[in-house]
């Protein structure tokens, strides 16, 4: 929160004798004075939150906040948790919009003189907010440019960006991890509306985390966040996190796009990060095709498939036993039932009461099952050399999309 724009509210409030705030474009709360009366739902969870849904935004936007050029009113809705009518002013410089500064209804009418004084603060306002912005924009540059250098491999480069991100107050000196943001799409092809929303997803993160304690880069199809680490950000925290983030990107992005997030263990020194980021977009590379580990994946918890994916592809598409392959490249409704009747039955340890279980067919139809897995493939199931062999060449088939 800005402390000029805090000191605006706080005069403009004693000065009205009124309840008084300041909103990003989004809606996202940056300034407020002490409440004189009850206030609704919205402005609660904006105030707890920092952020509001996007249903409200929309609403807004509706009722033209986004145009307006004066004042204007907000309609109570209280489905939306819009409970009190607000008076807007949009807070603009040289025609682009800011933010908003609001008042409420439910603490009296407002004359002109109070018009005025609304209008004028939204002035200072928009001088205020650009000015923050380009040295926002320079630092953020500086910022963007060290991160690069951060994330290079290059251990000379890595260790001069770690000493000047440091020097030049933009991070703190702790041990350090991150969180990897990995879209996919239907269509193949990102849109800018992916971006922006993976964007979006960032800033949602760096928001929700203490100054100098987050970094970010964006790239091509993901997107980065190094996390400075305390006592309350542990390994799992992170997750909890990574999945706040993905909900946010989701929020903001097209139906045909999913999102994919991985977490890294904790380096002790900023230049060492590389590897962290690297384990991390391992960890959401693997997730977007081993479904079974869930969209927010922690490194640590990859087991073989964090292994096996440290191998190249074509070493490991060789590595997937002959008569697995065969039982595989037969594309048939009755061959991949028995590729999955294989998995579970491996996956369960050979049991034949959890496996028939889980496959919900009695004993004898998962005998016959076996009987023809055993036929297709050559293999023995009562081998133990040949269910490893089998169960890490599934692994690998799952891991690579081998089909």
């Amino acid at each position: 929160m800005s402390s000029e724009l805090q000191r605006l509210v706080d005069n403009l409030g004693t000065r009205l004798h009124r309840s008084v705030a300041i909103d990003d474009p989004k809606l996202r709360l940056m300034a407020y004075t002490a409440h004189q009366t009850e206030v609704d739902t919205a402005r609660t969870g904006s105030i707890m939150q920092r952020d509001v849904p996007r249903t409200l935004r929309e609403y807004a936007y509706e009722c033209g906040a986004d145009a307006a050029i004066d004042l204007f009113e907000l309609p109570a809705r209280p489905e939306l948790g819009v409970d009190i009518t607000r008076v807007g002013m949009p807070i603009r410089h040289q025609k682009t919009l800011l933010g908003f500064l609001w008042l409420l209804n439910s603490e009296g009418n407002i004359d002109a003189e109070q018009a005025d004084a609304l209008r004028q603060a939204a002035e200072t306002a928009g001088l205020i907010l650009h000015r923050e912005h380009l040295l926002g924009e320079l630092a953020r540059g500086r910022e963007r440019e060290l991160t690069r250098d951060l994330l290079t491999g290059d251990a000379t480069t890595c260790a001069h960006a770690a000493e000047q991100l440091i020097a030049e107050n933009l991070f703190v000196s702790q041990p350090v991890s991150s969180l990897v943001v990995q879209l996919t799409s239907t269509d193949e092809k990102l849109t800018d509306q992916d971006h922006l929303a993976l964007a979006a997803g960032m800033e949602f993160g760096r928001k929700r985390l203490p100054q100098r304690h987050s970094l970010t880069l964006e790239r091509a199809d993901h997107a980065i966040l190094l996390i400075a680490q305390s006592e309350t950000l542990a390994r799992a925290p992170s997750l909890e996190f990574g999945t706040a983030i993905r909900d946010h990107v989701l929020a903001e992005t097209r139906e045909e796009t999913s999102c994919w997030i991985g977490a890294s263990g904790t380096c002790q020194i900023l230049q060492s990060v590389n590897l962290a980021y690297t384990h991390a977009r391992r960890a959401a590379e693997v997730a977007q095709i081993v479904r079974i580990l869930g969209p927010v994946v922690h490194h640590n918890d990859l087991g073989i498939y964090g292994l096996l994916a440290e191998m190249p592809i074509e070493q490991l598409t060789t590595n997937i036993p002959s008569g697995l392959r065969r039982l595989i490249d037969s594309a048939t409704t009755t061959n991949d039932e028995l590729v999955r009747t294989l998995e579970i039955f491996l996956d369960n340890a050979g049991e034949v009461k959890r496996t028939s279980e889980k496959l919900h067919i009695h004993r004898t139809s998962l005998y016959y099952r076996l009987k023809r897995i055993q036929e297709t493939t050559g293999l023995s199931l009562s081998s133990g050399d040949d269910r490893l062999n089998l169960h890490l060449g599934l692994k690998i088939a799952r891991l690579i999309e081998y089909r």
